[in-house]
């Protein structure tokens, strides 16, 4: 069965891409319409509009944030005059610096996220070989199609974090690092040339298996019946790269999303952060999957596929909340300052997209998947699935605002162009990779027991 982008699909995702870079464009040029000249002007503004709480919350976000801390920014001045005069200063560079981080910051959390879909896609494949699991081989073009998004998609993370600097990571800022003695002794990691040799060397990694898995994956629909040695290389790859994987992907969480708080950090950060993008990636496969059957071009695909991805969908939404609040009832029951500090930001200034997040990543697939029979109703899994990756997108959120624009959060013309634009280059990416080989991959040893696969 071929597949071939349609013209008003690869449309539609351009349209999306330029709509997105129109507001991202629209985010940058209004942030930086506030500078040193006019904050003060833009600070009175805002309290002549009775905005209070904004004003004097920046001065306990200051005190209590890990990435903007008063011991990189204060003005060290003697005397009560001159230390009040240099807590002024302080408080305005701050704001004016949560103002310019905020354009950065949505750009990050929209690559991050449409990039960990597709990592967590590969990881999810690699299981699957792994496994050599009969359920699975009728899905791994679809699979095959959402993962030549990680590098294009791995590569722009890398190119905001490295253009973004100081704006998303506080420690590449050396004014900071020379007045702050907790992120001096982590300098040895926190090196913004290491950070980017290991994001390579991860992206590099994740991309040659990619590249092989897929090359072996075609050999073998070309293979005689009897010859499964491109299956065999398939499987031995994947094992490897297993390992590979859940090494990097821990390491990739420190470095690209928990060193964005520096001051602070979680010896579970690395499984939270591989349960969302498994759930999210897992959710994409049955997205997908769902809207290409829907044109008649998956006829082996069953609802008993469906049933088994909405399953995972389920399955692994029970997995991300139990490590979610593994972390946070620990750290808070615990109550040490320096680790308590993290969810005291988020309670205190992202209320609703903290806890909203939880409703939306376990309420909803608790409630709306338990029931087996609604797994196999198409338009249920759909709607599941859209609540899932939207609370995921806020667990993005959650994880680099407060760190970066504080109190000063919104989800704008910013944050949504730069979903659209983002979304829209993994439509155009992932579509046109699917219509480069049939959709399925008829060599795999295991594809009668898939296409007759029933649960």
């Amino acid at each position: 069965m071929e597949y071939k982008i349609s013209n008003r699909l690869r449309t539609g995702a351009i349209i999306l891409m330029v709509l997105g870079v129109l507001g991202v464009g629209y985010g940058f040029m209004d942030a930086y319409s506030v500078n040193e000249d006019n904050i003060t002007e833009y600070l009175a503004k805002e309290d002549h509009h009775g905005d209070e709480h904004a004003t004097e919350s920046h001065g306990e976000e200051h005190n209590v944030s890990a990435a903007h801390s008063e011991e990189g920014h204060a003005d060290e001045a003697h005397g009560a005059e001159a230390e009040a005069e240099g807590h002024k200063m302080t408080h305005e560079e701050h704001v004016l610096h949560q103002l310019h981080n905020r354009p950065y910051a949505a750009l990050y959390v929209a690559a991050f996220f449409f990039f960990m879909i597709s990592l967590g896609v590969l990881a999810f494949y690699a299981i699957q070989y792994a496994a050599q699991a009969g359920w699975s081989p009728v899905l791994f073009r679809v699979m095959e199609g959402i993962t030549s998004y990680v590098l294009p998609g791995g590569a722009l993370v890398l190119l905001i974090a490295f253009f973004a600097d100081s704006h998303i990571f506080i420690w590449m800022d050396e004014n900071v690092v020379a007045h702050d003695a907790i992120i001096q002794n982590k300098s040895g990691w926190l090196d913004k040339t290491w950070f980017m040799i290991r994001g390579l060397i991860f992206l590099g990694g994740w991309s040659a298996y990619r590249h092989f898995s897929r090359k072996f994956s075609v050999a073998q629909d070309l293979a005689d019946v009897n010859d499964n040695s491109n299956f065999k290389k398939n499987f031995r790859i994947s094992a490897a790269f297993l390992v590979f994987y859940i090494y990097t992907e821990s390491i990739m969480s420190w470095d690209w999303i928990m060193s964005v708080d520096p001051h602070w950090f979680s010896t579970l950060f690395g499984w939270y952060v591989f349960a969302s993008m498994f759930v999210s990636g897992i959710t994409v496969i049955a997205l997908i999957t769902i809207f290409l059957k829907s044109k008649g071009l998956l006829p082996f695909v069953n609802d008993s596929h469906i049933h088994d991805l909405a399953k995972f969908m389920f399955g692994i939404s029970i997995f991300w909340t139990y490590l979610w609040f593994s972390q946070f009832m620990l750290i808070w029951y615990a109550n040490i300052p320096e680790e308590v500090t993290y969810f005291v930001t988020r309670i205190e200034g992202y209320n609703l997209p903290f806890f909203g997040m939880v409703a939306l990543n376990f309420l909803f697939p608790l409630l709306l998947l338990m029931n087996s029979d609604y797994k196999r109703i198409p338009w249920f899994v759909v709607m599941t699935g859209v609540v899932i990756l939207f609370g995921h997108y806020l667990d993005i959120f959650n994880m680099i605002m407060p760190a970066t624009v504080g109190d000063r959060w919104f989800i704008g013309i910013p944050e949504i162009g730069s979903i659209l634009f983002f979304g829209g280059l993994f439509m155009l990416i992932v579509f046109t990779s699917l219509g480069k080989y049939p959709l399925l991959a008829k060599g795999n040893p295991f594809m009668k027991e898939s296409e007759h696969f029933h649960y």
